[in-house]
């Protein structure tokens, strides 16, 4: 446990303001609701004063208080947008900092807000593509209009929270944004300690919402493909929506009707009991902000096999976790070899083990600390401006590791975005918008002159600095697997 001072401890008594298009209780509440709900929660448990304005969904209260957080509702699905302006412009409530969750259309707090208002944006994914999806070609336009060239503008160099490094790399390209951006994963559920034996036919368990960039029916496409090979192959799908319907004709005309069960919504017990019994979890969605089915499975020791798209290529460990699939046309092939893989009990062990210590590294006190840090940066510089001098861009980061130095404070020494954790009587720091370079600077200028610094790699930034070594891949498995982390 640290015995320092963590940045949501610093959030005791402040009053802080969500903005989001629905909250947790909401009928379509998804992945973005929980993320928030889940960060709002600990802030809460930690003193602050949190109100959250949305949305008003059918049969729901236009005032709630849900787990601490006070919730306002008002508006439909493009309705609460302008509802939320005017209740910002009227309530005559002032906030000690804003968390503006971005859902394709941003809120435009600063806009209505007094301008020393600390706001940060929440991002899970770039929209653009899928306004097309949404909307008539006119609106469609403007929405990409909005959440590129305006929101740039209205929010100017303040700073964002991106729940994946595929995400931040989509701000950055589509969106143009130059402002510093901090990677902010989702948790998950604490790992359990045991977990039971697998189903003992081959069996792909998946978690998903039934919508079209799910792509579902791509999945069944070369689920026929893999059955061939598989004859005992057993496919459980677990979620509901909008293409149930369509899909299960789509498993009735591939033949599927023996292979795959359509489960429907079920209660989380339900859910996490056929997850721990699954060989493999699939996923052939076109792109997400990040994998939280992955994430989800891997807590169960499942790994994934998966298309590399964003959001999925993060939180898949490619032939640690899970194995990453370039082409759709080879994802049958690949859910084969995944499945024989795995069907060895020495293979099994090695990547059930790798893919909990891959998930415990993903828990919502770390999500709601990082974003706690954001946010306390946005309201106040927290060191003096010698200590803040970094020159490397802030999507690059140092860790740091070295003994623990006697009157060693980060609250007091770094930036409240350096996330630092302790092990044994060694401390690890991620020091981020540092290179090598910067990261001596800042060490120096704190007392600490002997450390082993290292650029931060992919796995650092997501899972933190106190990451498990890892001991290396596991066997590559015998299909087609092209190219390398984006």
């Amino acid at each position: 446990m640290n015995p320092y001072p963590m940045p949501i401890e610093r959030l005791a008594g402040k009053r802080l303001l969500i903005l989001n298009w629905r909250d947790i209780r909401h009928a379509q509440a998804g992945g973005a609701e929980q993320y928030m709900h889940q960060i709002a929660v600990r802030w809460v448990k930690a003193g602050a004063l949190v109100t959250w304005v949305t949305g008003r969904g059918a049969g729901q209260s236009a005032r709630d208080v849900v787990d601490g957080i006070d919730v306002i509702r008002s508006g439909g699905a493009l309705g609460l947008y302008p509802a939320a302006a005017l209740w910002l412009l009227h309530s005559g409530r002032t906030f000690d900092g804003v968390i503006d969750c971005q859902n394709g259309i941003p809120f435009f707090s600063p806009l209505f807000l007094p301008q020393a208002t600390p706001i940060v944006q929440v991002v899970h994914h770039v929209h653009q593509d899928q306004f097309d999806t949404r909307f008539s070609r006119p609106l469609a336009r403007i929405g990409r209009f909005l959440e590129k060239d305006v929101a740039r503008i209205v929010y100017g160099k303040r700073s964002i929270a991106a729940v994946s490094l595929s995400t931040r790399q989509e701000l950055r390209r589509r969106l143009g944004y130059t402002n510093p951006i901090f990677v902010v994963p989702n948790g998950t559920v604490d790992p359990p300690n045991e977990i039971g034996p697998q189903d003992p036919d081959p069996t792909v368990t998946v978690v998903s919402r039934l919508v079209p960039h799910k792509r579902i029916d791509l999945l069944l496409g070369q689920v026929a493909v893999a059955v061939e090979a598989i004859p005992r192959l057993r496919v459980n799908i677990v979620g509901d929506g909008p293409e149930r319907s369509r899909l299960q004709r789509i498993a009735v005309d591939l033949g599927l009707s023996a292979v795959v069960t359509f489960h429907g919504y079920q209660p989380n017990h339900v859910r996490d009991d056929l997850l721990s019994r699954a060989w493999v979890t699939a996923s052939t969605s076109a792109a997400e902000g990040w994998g939280c089915s992955v994430i989800e499975a891997n807590v169960w020791g499942v790994p994934c096999v998966a298309l590399r798209v964003p959001g999925i290529r993060d939180s898949v460990v490619d032939g640690e976790t899970g194995w990453l699939v370039d082409d759709p046309k080879d994802f049958g092939p690949a859910l084969v070899g995944a499945l024989e893989h795995v069907g060895e009990a020495a293979k099994a062990t090695s990547i059930t083990e790798a893919c909990r210590t891959w998930a415990g590294r993903f828990t919502w006190d770390r999500s709601a600390s990082l974003l706690a840090g954001i946010l306390i940066e946005q309201s106040a510089p927290t060191v003096k401006a010698k200590l803040q001098r970094r020159r490397a861009r802030s999507d690059m980061a140092a860790n740091a590791r070295f003994s623990v130095s006697a009157g060693f404070d980060p609250s007091r020494s770094l930036r409240a975005t350096d996330e630092v954790s302790e092990e044994g009587i060694e401390t690890s720091v991620l020091l981020n918008g540092c290179d090598e370079t910067d990261a001596h600077a800042v060490l120096r200028r704190i007392g600490i002159f002997e450390a082993e610094i290292t650029l931060a790699d992919r796995d650092g930034i997501l899972a933190g600095p106190s990451a498990v070594k890892r001991s290396g891949p596991v066997d590559q498995i015998p299909f087609p697997v092209r190219g390398g982390e984006a």
